[in-house]
């Protein structure tokens, strides 16, 4: 593969959506072709998938949660990720299979280790050249939620305990491979944040075409 695959991770609220979007614009400013994704939701099924994780009423089991997004992450991977990085794209997401690790993970309380596996199989090993962590604590990025929505999805709408134990996986995550993670205070300004990305980025290209 000649493309490079970035992702942006952190918790509710941590500004990621923002970032993304302000990435992509600059990186097609230069003539690059950028593919923008998500998880879940990035693709047809994924959207079917995305309803049932984060909309439907009542309880679904923890290991069943783990398993639909894993089902997303594998068709979204096969058939929008894979493809743009073997054409030579950059691919930008929101979300990949950290935040499985950190939310169904260490938020739902199963083993971190077992849930990065089935990440890793359903996606046939593939990591990101870089992943951007936008750190927060939890009480700040509920307040950011509460002034933009109306409603919370089934994981927004978790108690402070489960959205605490997610930003301290993420954080252990980037502990563990520092070569791929990128850690910001998600608390600067926007334009701060993004000129730290950019930085990264630029470095990362310029690897790419030496």
């Amino acid at each position: 593969m000649t493309g490079l695959f970035l992702t942006l991770e952190g918790g509710d609220g941590s500004g990621k959506s923002t970032q993304s979007a302000l990435l992509t614009e600059w990186l097609a400013e230069q003539g690059r072709t950028v593919v923008h994704a998500r998880e879940p939701g990035g693709t047809e099924l994924g959207l079917e998938l995305r309803e049932i994780i984060l909309h439907r009423r009542g309880y679904i089991a923890p290991r069943a949660e783990a398993l639909l997004y894993a089902a997303d992450r594998a068709h979204n991977v096969a058939t929008v990720v894979r493809p743009a990085l073997e054409r030579g794209d950059i691919v930008i997401q929101d979300r990949y299979l950290d935040s499985s690790v950190a939310y169904q993970g260490a938020g739902r309380v199963l083993a971190t280790d077992e849930v990065r596996e089935l990440s890793l199989w359903a996606t046939e090993g593939l990591l990101p050249h870089l992943t951007v962590l936008l750190d927060l604590d939890a009480a700040t990025g509920r307040s950011r939620l509460d002034a933009s929505r109306t409603r919370y999805d089934r994981l927004e709408a978790e108690a402070e305990a489960f959205h605490t134990r997610v930003r301290d996986a993420y954080r252990a995550l980037a502990d563990a491979e520092p070569e791929r993670f990128l850690v910001l205070d998600a608390t600067r300004p926007v334009e701060e944040l993004q000129r730290s990305i950019r930085d990264r980025v630029s470095a990362l290209l310029a690897t790419l075409t030496a």
